[in-house]
């Protein structure tokens, strides 16, 4: 391994994420320093109100003053390229600040507080339907390659052209319809019962609830992982010390998974771990369909009310993780296919 390589492709990293970052702080400067002025003069105004007895040349002084404080303390009176790049600065250093109208379930202000609570229900969530979906997806691709244009391999064929097809929001409501209303097996939304467990309890009836959004994401999902695995497995197959194994007598299972999986795994492995990273990002709508307080339904609260820095907090968490995986997927490639040059030379 090239560990020049390594070095250099981390470094890409970190320059690319600085500058998406900036690029971030460019595109929500106007909006969010727009809503600061208001809670500026709102705030100063509140002020001047609860002073009834101060004479009207008194209160011009006062504003002005206050303004200039304000001002000064969100730095407004500053220069416009200045004040991007100290966003920016601080965003890289994870100082996110606070919420201009959000608040945490604690009453905290703090942008990153207000993220914090809902990874792991996003996590959780999408991780647990994405790693049956691989499970699933990659055992069916494996048997649909064994026996290309068998029954399995068209039956899963069509399946698959349905299922792209399928909007996940529709399929979400009819299973809610079916199961949370129709026969009620299943809560139809929600993360908890009301009023909620305590408990060992509470973890049980979360898992309860988690049941109807996996099975979505799970139907939804696993054709496609078995598609693609197909297709890696298959042409796998077909090269030339594939069949050399098999004329040599080695048995098929261990040409299948000696040989075959062994070459095909950085395709099969990129998805699994770039599906993994992006079941962590959530889903606005899905989340939003079965009522989950994860990542998604948290950012299109943020874009609803404005509120940049939540939105600002979210977008470089998620784009720091998909760069990070990126850059790991990149340098872990060398070591599971010794055909792939990794830094140029081998």
């Amino acid at each position: 391994m090239n560990w020049k390589y390594i070095i250099k492709r981390l470094l890409l990293t970190v320059i690319v994420y600085v500058i998406l970052v900036f690029i971030y702080s460019v595109l929500f400067n106007s909006v969010l320093e727009r809503t600061i002025r208001v809670q500026i003069q709102e705030k100063i105004q509140a002020e001047i109100m609860a002073m009834t007895d101060m004479p009207s040349d008194q209160v011009r002084n006062y504003r002005e003053q206050r303004m200039k404080q304000e001002y000064d303390r969100y730095e407004l009176d500053k220069p416009v390229l200045q004040r991007i790049l100290n966003r920016t600065k601080r965003t890289l250093t994870f100082d996110f600040g606070n919420a201009t109208h959000m608040r945490s379930k604690t009453g905290e202000q703090n942008a990153w507080t207000i993220v914090k609570e809902t990874i792991p229900r996003t996590v959780i969530l999408f991780s647990t339907a994405t790693i049956i979906n691989l499970i699933i997806g990659i055992m069916v691709g494996i048997k649909k390659a064994q026996k290309a244009g068998g029954a399995l391999d068209k039956a899963t064929s069509i399946g698959t052209m349905i299922v792209f097809g399928m909007p996940a929001w529709w399929l979400g409501m009819l299973l809610i319809m079916f199961f949370g209303y129709t026969i009620k097996i299943f809560p139809p939304g929600g993360i908890q019962s009301t009023p909620p467990f305590d408990g060992f309890r509470a973890f049980l009836d979360q898992g309860y609830h988690m049941v109807l959004p996996v099975i979505t994401l799970v139907i939804l999902g696993f054709w496609g992982t078995s598609f693609l695995t197909r297709n890696v497995v298959l042409g796998t197959l077909q090269e030339d010390f594939v069949m050399s194994a098999r004329a040599r007598g080695i048995p098929e299972r261990a040409v299948l998974y000696g040989h075959t999986l062994r070459t095909a795994a950085p395709p099969i492995t990129t998805m699994a771990v770039m599906s993994l990273v992006n079941s962590i990002f959530g889903n606005i709508v899905f989340e939003g369909i079965f009522s989950w307080p994860g990542m998604g339904n948290l950012y299109f609260t943020a874009v609803q009310q404005q509120d940049v820095p939540v939105q600002i907090t979210l977008l470089a968490i998620l784009t720091g993780m998909q760069l990070l995986a990126l850059a790991i997927l990149d340098i872990v490639y060398g070591f599971l296919d010794p055909r792939i040059k990794v830094g140029g030379r081998r």
